[in-house]
């Protein structure tokens, strides 16, 4: 269980500071170490996560002791155990040791412990329930080291019963499998996600929305969808991907490249909506204002690729569409004709240097070449900026008001 000063601490603890917290906690008599993604991501050599720590002591306790040690705290979640700790302008949230009294798939009642194992034992998959402390000695109370190492993903005791204690568990298994998966999935746990894959519903679809985008920016997220299509994990709440082939060829495109990933792009490829399907999937997933917006246009307006090495037509579509259109539609092409081209990144850049040019004529301009009725000044205006367009931009204002006197 006890691994003495295995891990290198300084993965985890950028900030030296940190470790004032150890020391008062320690002054105190409780015990603080990290846990969970911190961890587990340390352990597995991977760079980037947040820092979540676990303590003995109550809520109260620890906001007492921070105060008279002159640390500010945030009260994010004290009816949870949580406390958030500001370090150097940071959060950190540290939780206090609990034990689940009530649970009912989506929200769990705890009551505070002192009991480590207790507390490793309500946390979801064996590679989660890893603490370590200050100095690099690691605590491991459910073999999670060694289904880490073997890149076995399984749950803590039971599949069903923690899956039952929160049904996005589900989709955590899957996202967690992608990532640190080897080999073939743990069938325990995958029959406990079948048999109670309705909980799903239960959730929150932001909580669904959240973590299944969390799962399309995975490694593996091709072979893991799969396996999710074929057990009809989320049959009941999206439709079947069924791009799967598109969404391979895109992720393999932006890796070549050294291209950002974009979850909403990857889904975008794997259901290749319509305008109807792409609003309801919008509007299910409760995207936000924007999201939905650049969702819904990537269905309403469908480019040729070679618009895109044309550059009039190029710079007309970024004038009417935007960059972030432009951008994102060229790659999503690329991947619906899973076709390369050469200079993609290329023409990427001249999608993000173009300076967009703005349309030289206002209403008042209108009024002023003698337009006096109201009701013609928005028409004027929009066939005066078409005609612009198609100039390529290149009529200036008096050239453009000349055409309203003839």
């Amino acid at each position: 269980m006890l691994r003495d000063k295995y891990l290198d601490m300084s993965r985890i603890i950028r900030d030296k500071k940190i470790l004032d917290l150890f020391r008062i906690v320690e002054n105190h008599g409780g015990v603080l170490r990290f846990v969970g993604g911190a961890v587990r991501d340390a352990l597995s050599g991977l760079d980037g996560f947040d820092l979540d720590l676990a303590t003995d002591l109550s809520p109260d306790e620890l906001v007492e002791i921070c105060e008279e040690n002159n640390i500010k705290t945030v009260p994010i979640g004290i009816k949870f155990g949580t406390v958030g700790v500001l370090i150097n302008g940071k959060v950190l949230e540290i939780t206090s040791l609990r034990k689940d009294v009530k649970t009912d798939g989506r929200h769990a009642e705890v009551e505070f412990t002192g009991d480590w194992e207790i507390d490793a034992s309500r946390r979801d998959l064996t590679i989660n329930a890893v603490y370590a402390d200050e100095k690099g000695n690691v605590f491991d109370y459910y073999n999670g080291i060694e289904d880490l190492e073997n890149g076995k993903i399984k749950f803590i005791g039971s599949p069903a019963v923690r899956i039952k204690e929160d049904y996005l568990r589900i989709l955590r298994f899957f996202r967690f499998y992608s990532i640190f998966g080897k080999g073939e999935i743990d069938q325990k746990s995958l029959q406990a996600c079948v048999n109670n894959k309705d909980g799903l519903k239960q959730l929150s679809l932001e909580r669904i929305r959240d973590e299944f985008f969390k799962i399309l920016m995975t490694p593996n997220v091709v072979k893991v969808l799969q396996i999710m299509k074929d057990n009809e994990i989320l049959s009941s709440i999206l439709p079947d991907p069924k791009n799967l082939d598109k969404l391979k060829f895109l992720a393999a495109l932006i890796e070549k490249h050294g291209l950002q990933s974009c979850a909403l792009r990857r889904l975008f490829v794997i259901f290749d909506p319509d305008e109807m399907l792409a609003e309801n999937l919008a509007n299910r997933l409760k995207l936000s204002k924007k999201e939905k917006q650049l969702f819904l246009s990537w269905a309403e307006y469908v480019p040729k690729l070679q618009d895109f090495s044309n550059e009039d037509n190029r710079n007309k579509m970024i004038y009417h569409y935007g960059k972030d259109f432009c951008r994102n539609k060229l790659l999503l092409q690329l991947a619906f004709e899973k076709k390369e081209i050469a200079n993609l990144n290329e023409l990427l850049n001249k999608i993000d240097t173009y300076e967009i040019p703005v349309f030289p004529l206002r209403g008042r301009d209108v009024i002023s070449a003698g337009i006096a009725e109201s009701a013609q000044i928005g028409g004027i205006l929009k066939n005066l900026e078409k005609q612009w367009i198609d100039s390529n931009f290149t009529l200036s204002a008096t050239q453009l008001l000349q055409k309203i006197a003839k």
